[in-house]
């Protein structure tokens, strides 16, 4: 774990999908309906010139801190890797990676219309230490 080798590697089709993706993982992850909150489960990494699609414990495993990734959470961002392939703002370069995956309805997605109405909540940030 914490190794990019692990990760699911993507493509884009145009540099400007990236932010697409970035935007459009900020609505998808775990609810709590009671609250209208949501947890964001994956993010887009760029690292030594390639993407991946990255769960957030997989990230806290990469600065090398304690996680307690589970099958589960990688189910459910192999659901969400192949959800955004489906909607053509990525492909994924290997789908054995992908194949094992979490049905669609143990993940929230919040449309964009929606969004203003549910708090947003990132258990991990890119680039902050």
């Amino acid at each position: 774990m914490g190794d990019v080798k692990d990760f699911v590697k993507i493509t884009l089709r145009k540099e400007e999908d990236f932010l697409k993706v970035k935007e459009t993982l900020t609505r998808i992850g775990i609810a709590s309906k009671k609250e209208k909150m949501l947890y964001q489960s994956c993010h887009i990494l760029h690292k030594q010139g390639s993407y991946y699609i990255v769960h957030f414990k997989e990230l806290f495993a990469l600065d090398g801190k304690p996680t307690t990734i589970t099958e589960e959470d990688l189910q459910r961002r192999n659901a969400i890797c192949n959800l955004l392939e489906q909607w053509g703002l990525l492909t994924i370069v290997d789908r054995s990676k992908t194949e094992t995956s979490t049905p669609l309805n143990q993940i929230k997605i919040i449309s964009y219309r929606e969004k203003s109405e549910w708090q947003l909540v990132t258990k991990y940030s890119i680039g902050k230490k």
